[in-house]
């Protein structure tokens, strides 16, 4: 039962701050009509967690943190990935929409986008290898 309950804290220490992924996930919801048309944002960005937590307690924590070139590497796919978001919202420039008007992004978009913001988000990487990973080292087993 001790392994369950860590688990079921440590996801809603994880998920309780608004991130990227959540606020679009928010988006979806509140920008489509019918909750079915947001599922595509939601179902990817859901296996994309679920992705990220079997390799965290697999040990890819393990594997990543014992290779330095591999840990610079993640370090640097996470530093031009939020460059590139930075440079995107830097250059946008914002419009003003009356508030009934609203562009819902197709299921194609959504996917694309709910992948991007969950595997390619720092943070997303550091809670898979820091927390979670560091995590689930005190557990073997079964109860990993």
């Amino acid at each position: 039962m001790e392994p369950f309950l860590h688990g079921i804290l440590l996801a809603f220490g994880l998920i309780l701050p608004l991130g990227v992924q959540n606020v679009f996930i928010f988006n979806q919801g509140a920008t489509h009509k019918n909750f079915r048309f947001a599922l595509p944002a939601v179902i990817t960005a859901g296996l994309c967690d679920t992705l990220l937590i079997s390799l965290a307690v697999a040990g890819v924590s393990v594997i990543i943190l014992s290779f330095e070139t591999l840990r610079i590497f993640m370090f640097l796919i996470g530093f031009l990935f939020l460059a590139y978001m930075g440079w995107l919202m830097w250059k946008d420039t914002p419009e003003v929409k009356d508030q009934q008007e609203s562009n819902p992004f197709s299921a194609k978009r959504q996917i694309i986008f709910a992948a991007s913001v969950s595997l390619l988000n720092p943070h997303a990487i550091m809670d898979t290898i820091g927390v979670i990973g560091t995590s689930s080292l005190v557990y073997a087993g079964v109860d990993k």
